[in-house]
């Protein structure tokens, strides 16, 4: 089993910045893709930023210059380090990774986790 962890939302003026941590734990031969979403009330999840195993990064426009996702492998963790925050980036942030499981060759599968949400609110 995987089990993925995220944690550093809070309440933050605009203009302020926060730093969001997701760890992915338990069975992993490796980790593809890591990413975070994000869903407002009354919208639908979208898309912020994904980082893939080599290290390529793509951000949605709205935080392009703002936002940036890294990721330590060693520790299975991508961060969010989140700039300039607005009360538009007010939303519950989800992670999301790709995770490889199995020890052996035959017994590989590759499945998407999600993280339990953490709530980011930028005040005006």
């Amino acid at each position: 089993q995987v089990q993925v962890v995220e944690s550093g939302g809070g309440l933050v003026q605009a203009g302020g910045s926060l730093r969001l941590s997701c760890a992915a734990s338990g069975s992993i031969f490796t980790i593809n893709a890591m990413g975070w979403y994000r869903q407002a009330p009354g919208k639908q999840r979208e898309l912020v930023a994904f980082i893939t195993g080599g290290g390529s990064t793509n951000y949605t426009d709205s935080v392009k210059g703002r936002f940036t996702i890294s990721r330590d492998g060693a520790k299975n963790t991508v961060y969010l380090q989140m700039n300039s925050l607005k009360p538009d980036d007010t939303a519950v942030y989800y992670c999301n990774v790709e995770v490889v499981t199995g020890v052996f060759s035959w017994t590989r599968k590759r499945s998407n986790y999600w993280g339990q949400g953490t709530q980011v609110t930028v005040s005006s």
